[in-house]
């Protein structure tokens, strides 16, 4: 089966990712993977201070991400399959495109600010000519009926 991987952080142009690989797994038989990068900053205290922040961010995570799950099951009936991992938000993303064969098109939603469409897609675009799978970048400013038209 063919996944749409979507990265799961708190930017407005994140609900688009979603919305678009939901509609997209939905229409042609597909599933939905969201990927949720801690980064290693967040932990560089003592031990004991890190493993509780640690723990602190997964349950974020899981926490926004039943959000994102309970629209997929009821709107598209979507379950979708979280992944939670730990450093530097593009080479994560990279290794989880690389390590997961199901995965079939990496979703991303671009920023509308003028200073371009994020950090993410800049990084992305350049390794692009290694990624083992096509990527999607939505606009942030896309309407959610057009996302419709278009999935």
């Amino acid at each position: 089966m063919r996944k749409f991987l979507v990265v799961l952080d708190s930017s407005t142009e994140c609900l688009n990712a979603m919305r678009f690989a939901a509609m997209r797994a939905a229409n042609t038989g597909g599933a939905v993977e969201i990927l949720a990068v801690i980064p290693p900053e967040e932990f560089n205290h003592w031990i004991g201070v890190g493993a509780i922040m640690r723990e602190e961010a997964r349950d974020r995570i899981n926490a926004h991400f039943e959000v994102f799950a309970k629209w997929m099951r009821e709107r598209h009936q979507i379950e979708p399959e979280l992944v939670i991992r730990e450093g530097d938000v593009v080479p994560e993303i990279l290794s989880q495109v690389t390590e997961d064969p199901e995965i079939g098109v990496l979703v991303l939603g671009a920023g509308s600010e003028k200073a371009g469409p994020g950090p993410i897609i800049t990084q992305l675009t350049r390794a692009a000519s290694g990624l083992p799978v096509p990527m999607t970048i939505v606009p942030g400013e896309m309407s959610k009926d057009r996302i419709a038209e278009v999935t």
